[in-house]
């Protein structure tokens, strides 16, 4: 069932978006979750800092 949905979605893409928008759109994409990422392990580096010189 999730390769179905993978597979629509992925045709749907194709057949809608320009090779170039289609890139454009998927480093996008990536683009804010690896700033999404950045910013979880800042904070969780943060907090793990935090505690130790409370502790």
């Amino acid at each position: 069932m999730k390769k179905l949905t993978l597979y629509s979605i992925t045709l749907f893409t194709l057949l809608t978006l320009t090779s170039c928008e289609a890139i454009e759109t998927i480093f996008k994409a990536g683009m804010w979750w690896g700033i999404i990422l950045v910013v979880a392990v800042v904070v969780i580096l943060f907090l793990i800092f935090s505690r130790g010189k409370n502790s």
